[in-house]
This record gives C-alpha cells, sequence and structure tokens, in this order.
C-alpha cells in the first residue's frame, strides 16, 4: 500500500531519496580570499562542445553564491570517498574570509583559465564562468555557467569508462537526516547495460532523410547513437543545405561534426562500439 508523504522543508534531501554527485565549489570574495563549500545541486546545462555550460544551485546567502555574484568565477571540484571527513569539513559554518580548506588535508592548486584555485586531491575538476544568475524568490540561486575547462588527473584522459569510474572512486550523497546526520556510498556492484538498436533503426530513432546522402555518409550516421542520431540528422541536413549542397556527402557530414566538436576521434569511438556490438 502507498501513503503520501507530508512535503515539508528539505523535502529533497530528507524524504525523497535524490542520490547526487558530491563537490567542492571555490570561489573568491571581492578581496580574493579563498572560500571552499559542499554542493551537490549540479547538473548538466548546455551539452554540446560549442558551449558547454552547468546549472547549479545554492543558498543565496551562502558566501559561495555571493562570491559567484561579484566574481563571476569558481571551481567545481569532485572529491574522492577517501577525503569525504574533509569534504564535510568544509560544510562548517565557518565566518566570511575564513578558507575552509586551511582545515582540511586539501591542497589548492593554480587553476588553468579561472582565479579561484583548484583541489589537487580531486580527480575530476571544472573550471567556470558564470553567464546567467537566478534568483528565485525566498528561495535558492540558480547559476547557470560556462565551463571553460574540464581537469582530470592525466591518467584518467585515457581510461575507458568503467575504469574511470572504479579509478575515481567518486562518491555519492543520498541526503541527511535533521540536517546532522549525511548519508554517501560509494562504488561496489557495478552494472552495466549496452543500449541495442531497435528493429527499422532509423525509423526507432525517429530519423526522417529530406535530402538524399551518400552510401559512405548514411553508413557514418547509423554509427551515431540512436538518442542523438535524429538531431545529427536534422543539424547536418541544415547545414548542408547552407552550404549550397542538395546532397549529404561524407566530406560535408565530417565537416559539420568537426565544426560542432564531434571530432574524428570521437567519431571513430562510436564506430568501433557499432563494430563490437
Amino acid at each position: 500500500m502507498k501513503k503520501e508523504a507530508k512535503i515539508r522543508p528539505f523535502w529533497y534531501s530528507d524524504v525523497w531519496l535524490f542520490p547526487k554527485l558530491i563537490t567542492i565549489v571555490t570561489s573568491l570574495d571581492q578581496d580574493g580570499k579563498v572560500n571552499a563549500a559542499p554542493y551537490s545541486h549540479i547538473m548538466q546545462y548546455d551539452v554540446m562542445a560549442k558551449n558547454p555550460r552547468m546549472i547549479i544551485g545554492f543558498r543565496q546567502d551562502s558566501h559561495t553564491f555571493q562570491n559567484i555574484c561579484a566574481t563571476k568565477e569558481f571551481v567545481v571540484n569532485c572529491p574522492p570517498a577517501e577525503y569525504l571527513d574533509d569534504m564535510m569539513e568544509t560544510a562548517r559554518f565557518y565566518p566570511e574570509g575564513v578558507n575552509e580548506l586551511d582545515h582540511t588535508r586539501f591542497k589548492m592548486i593554480p587553476s588553468l583559465h579561472v582565479k579561484p584555485p583548484s583541489i589537487e586531491q580531486c580527480p575530476q575538476i571544472a573550471e567556470c564562468v558564470a553567464e546567467e544568475i537566478v534568483r528565485l524568490d525566498k528561495s535558492s540561486g540558480i547559476v547557470i555557467a560556462q565551463i571553460k575547462a574540464l581537469v582530470f588527473d592525466e591518467e584518467l584522459i585515457e581510461m575507458g569508462r568503467e575504469d574511470r569510474i572504479r579509478k575515481m572512486n567518486l562518491p555519492i550523497g543520498l541526503g541527511d537526516e535533521d540536517r546532522q546526520d549525511y548519508f554517501h556510498t560509494t562504488i561496489g556492484h557495478l552494472s552495466v547495460h549496452q543500449l541495442g538498436e531497435s528493429p527499422g533503426s532509423t525509423k526507432g530513432s525517429e530519423v526522417r532523410l529530406s535530402m538524399a546522402w551518400d552510401a559512405d555518409a548514411l553508413q557514418s550516421l547509423m554509427t551515431i547513437p540512436p538518442m542523438v542520431r535524429k538531431m545529427v540528422t536534422d543539424q547536418t541536413e541544415e547545414y548542408c543545405r547552407s552550404k549550397g549542397d542538395d546532397k549529404v556527402s561524407k566530406a560535408r557530414m565530417d565537416a559539420h561534426a568537426v565544426e560542432q566538436g564531434m571530432t574524428p576521434e570521437l567519431m571513430e569511438r562510436f564506430q568501433k562500439k557499432k563494430k563490437t556490438a
């Protein structure tokens, strides 16, 4: 039997089970003093490579949000599970101007494109600049930020997804109880499910060709994951029309892919997956 639960403050954390990425956001105040605090209200906002963005939520009275409003720059650092105690230390309500990292094992290192520092022990880092700031009435502050750089421990870059997941050992936040006891989990059993093609694959992914395609171009199209194949089809045909073409060629498709950040190396990854499926 199901029963309705009362919706109350902090429902997203202590009533609804909402697994979240654990991050530490570093920022600078107007005087250049470092602030660090944990945040999990974060997700991708624009996934395309030409303008990658994140959306992050903050308390409007938090030092981090106020710093971002003033300076626009910040860094999202993802700590491994063995640093959870240090992450929780940054959650304490220290006075304004205190660098929370001074009370942890974390070491600050220079960021590549923004002024706030990054954290050396974090294997996954995003350097960001706020593009849009939204103040919800009597609620959160929402920041839409452009990702200036994605920075990783060097050995992670060429690893396959599963190996990277296990190596980084990123903790997952599972909410809290009474705003005092905070629950986390780490990598244990990892399941993998492969998304296969549906019958009549172009129909299954809602692809409708409005132009003629060369055989090589069509073959390349079918290596694109089904969930984005329609978007790639529409954008490629629009690109070809803008160039005065009446047919999609492989060369023109590749040129458009490069402009969108879909490098030949990335396309080759898709093709390898297709061949081994």
